[in-house]
């Protein structure tokens, strides 16, 4: 009887670490903006209170705000892979990204008065801070997971220097 309680617990044993293994070498699923913009949109939909009314004249013109703002963002990081090699490059970079962070402002505030007349102001600013929290969940919990993937054994705490 004791031979065979120490047996399944070898077993069980053996399978948790199995299982175990296999979750931290499971690839990273692969990003589909889609996937992203649909929890975006059911996490402010919740956050803010929408009803279904609301939430359909909203996104559209929300999806439409984030568009313009994604190729601005776009810019922006083109600006910033290369460093100009000379000071008047470097001004002429500096100035450029201003101008980017200016339209976005403008965009924003263009697109805030729009959806102002869609939802009220309550449930703009409970939108506005939904989708800061949202992409800060995100970021944390794409953090985590690439915490598991840098480790490396038999380097202390495991990690890449």
């Amino acid at each position: 009887m004791r031979r065979l309680f120490v047996l399944t617990v070898l077993i069980f044993q053996l399978a948790l670490m199995t299982a175990v293994a296999q979750q931290q070498h499971t690839p990273m699923r692969q990003f589909s903006p889609e996937q992203f913009d649909k929890e975006l949109q059911q996490f402010i939909t919740q956050q803010a209170g929408f009803t279904p009314q609301e939430a359909a004249k909203f996104f559209p013109v929300y999806m439409e705000m984030q568009k313009k703002q994604r190729a601005l963002y776009a810019r922006q990081q083109q600006l910033g892979r290369i460093k100009p090699t000379d000071e008047k490059g470097c001004e002429k970079a500096i100035r450029q990204r201003d101008e980017i962070e200016l339209e976005l402002k403008r965009i924003q505030q263009t697109y805030h008065d729009r959806l102002l007349s869609i939802v009220s102001a309550s449930k703009l600013y409970d939108a506005i801070k939904a989708e800061d929290r949202f992409h800060r969940q995100k970021l944390k919990n794409w953090g985590e997971g690439m915490k598991r993937f840098r480790q490396i054994p038999g380097r202390p705490g495991g990690m890449r220097r």
